[in-house]
């Protein structure tokens, strides 16, 4: 659940669907469609394109107290089943996560699997849906405030000094104010509980009494609301790293600092293992020395005059997000040490940041700053507390979460997730996520009572299956074949541990994070076959919807 600048996942009346039908997830094909109220045409990006997407809108009240009022537009995408009539299973509607994400291209999710993973009967057996959320990308209005917010060069996040802590409190409130001036329709109607009346009516407008949903990092977050609200409208569901719902935004922040800590100093072990390749030094210690020492140098000297302190950890803190980035991100370290490669630096920041777009932190923060109370905490306080313990991200992300100290717009009550109603569901988590920490997986599986969870233990993915670990993947094509779920075990652990992808070589073929290859292409290889091609794809996309 990982939100967005420092590097780099919804319906009809409240009232409507809260009906007690059992929710079972049948393994017989759905009924025949009835007619989609969407007016379908040819998505114009290539990327979608590529794959014979369908794009439209579906229009949803801006304030659910007034459902008849003024209208919004959800811009939502649709690649068709493949199989015969008598093996369709419906729509599958997908949410990458933010929250704030761009899930538009998620429609792809279909042919990756039909292709790039081989798996037709599963790929092809759904209408695959993707959506961009309200104020989100081609949804209209799409909400911006500052564009150039995360441009460089930034002051250090680090307030050592009361005046770097004033400055800090003044972008933040000015942030927040330009929201307000900006987004002012928009922001008291961001709430994943807006989100979830608005899923549902993407439900109605595709004809379909039930959806299927496959929800990724706080895409988990909006599922367990959805299914709070209409228990009889779903499926089947796979939730891939889950949000605890235990946790406020404020708490679920703090609770991020240590794991990512703990992360990005196994990314400096990795390259202090192979310094045969980047001649960092041979311990953390030391990989961690000269990588803090790049960071003071910066401050006073950025690299190519744009790269500071700020812009350097935002490029790092995708290290903790998944380890297949770790050969990119030690290939932009060692290069720039090694050779002064400052060019290489400079495109992983904009990649990361993307200055001069702001509109997936826009988004973000318009609903976690509503979701939960924020004013009136000890932040600072609580800031310094966690930056003792876990250094490298406390004060980057109490900053980015800082507009919503002074938000415009009033905060809400967190929708109440206890004993939940829903049937099976498949969870996915690996116990070293830092975005979704894992006990917010052992505790959704408590509470979705006929849920089952696939851990990988020692694994630091977050959000981004199907990903090539066949344990994990083939329980996944199974379930949205047939409904059928691993044996449920007695006790509050994993039902399913399935080993973890070995740590990846240097020098391995580029990911998401710097891949030279362009969407197109990639989309022309999983059409040709390419398993690899299909994840490195599904990655890109999922990454733009996650924090760094």
């Amino acid at each position: 659940m990982r939100k967005l600048p420092a590097l780099a996942v919804v319906l009809s009346l409240a009232t409507m669907g809260l009906v007690a039908a059992p929710n079972v997830a049948a393994a017989s094909p759905q009924p025949a469609p009835t007619a989609s109220t969407v007016k379908w045409r040819a998505c114009t990006d290539p990327s979608l394109a590529e794959f014979k997407a369908q794009c439209g809108f579906v229009k949803v009240p801006l304030s659910y107290a007034k459902p008849r009022g003024k209208k919004i537009k959800l811009a939502v995408s649709r690649v068709r089943h493949t199989v015969r009539k008598s093996r369709y299973q419906g729509v599958l509607v997908v949410n990458p996560g933010g929250p704030g994400g761009s899930g538009l291209g998620l429609s792809v999710l279909g042919p990756i699997i039909s292709q790039g993973f081989g798996r037709k009967d599963v790929g092809g057996a759904y209408d695959w849906i993707g959506f961009d959320p309200r104020g989100v990308g081609a949804s209209v209005p799409s909400l911006s405030c500052d564009p150039n917010y995360v441009g460089p060069n930034r002051p250090d996040y680090l307030p050592i000094t009361p005046s770097l802590l004033n400055v800090w409190k003044a972008r933040s409130k000015r942030y927040a104010k330009a929201c307000g001036r900006d987004g002012r329709a928009l922001l008291s109607h961001m709430t994943t509980r807006d989100m979830a009346r608005d899923l549902d009516r993407i439900r109605i407008a595709l004809g379909k009494s039930q959806i299927n949903y496959y929800g990724f990092s706080w895409g988990t977050s909006l599922a367990q609301v959805y299914t709070k609200l209409f228990p009889s409208r779903m499926r089947r569901m796979v939730l891939d790293s889950n949000v605890d719902p235990r946790d406020d935004g404020y708490a679920s922040t703090f609770s991020q600092n240590r794991p990512f800590d703990r992360n990005v100093n196994l990314f400096f072990a990795w390259m202090a293992k192979h310094d045969s390749t980047f001649h960092l030094g041979t311990s953390r210690g030391e990989v961690a020395n000269r990588w803090e020492l790049v960071k003071e140098r910066a401050r006073s000297q950025p690299i190519g005059g744009i790269v500071g302190p700020d812009e350097w950890l935002d490029i790092f803190v995708s290290a903790g997000y998944a380890q297949f980035l770790w050969p990119d991100l030690g290939d932009v370290f060692a290069n720039f040490v090694n050779k002064g490669d400052e060019a290489a630096v400079v495109e992983a920041y904009r990649t990361t940041d993307t200055p001069g777009d702001d509109n997936s932190y826009a988004a973000y923060l318009a609903v976690t700053c509503t979701d939960s109370r924020w004013k009136g905490r000890d932040w600072i306080g609580d800031t310094w507390k966690s930056h003792y313990k876990a250094p490298f991200l406390a004060w980057a992300n109490t900053w980015f979460t800082g507009p919503c100290f002074y938000w415009p717009a009033k905060a809400g009550t967190p929708t109440a997730i206890s004993g939940n109603r829903v049937g099976r569901t498949l969870l996915i988590d690996e116990t070293l996520d830092a975005a979704t920490p894992y006990p917010g997986s052992l505790y959704v599986r408590k509470i979705f009572r006929q849920s089952r969870l696939i851990a990988v233990p020692g694994g630091t993915t977050h959000a981004a299956t199907p990903g090539g670990n066949a344990c994990v993947d083939n329980k996944i094509f199974r379930y949205l074949k047939s409904g059928k779920l691993p044996k449920r075990k007695s006790g509050a652990g994993a039902d399913v541990k399935c080993k973890a992808l070995p740590q990846p070589e240097p020098n391995a073929p580029p990911t998401a994070f710097g891949a030279g290859s362009s969407m197109q292409a990639l989309s022309k290889a999983v059409n040709a076959g390419s398993a690899a091609a299909g994840r490195q794809l599904l990655v890109q996309l999922l990454m733009r919807a996650h924090r760094y």
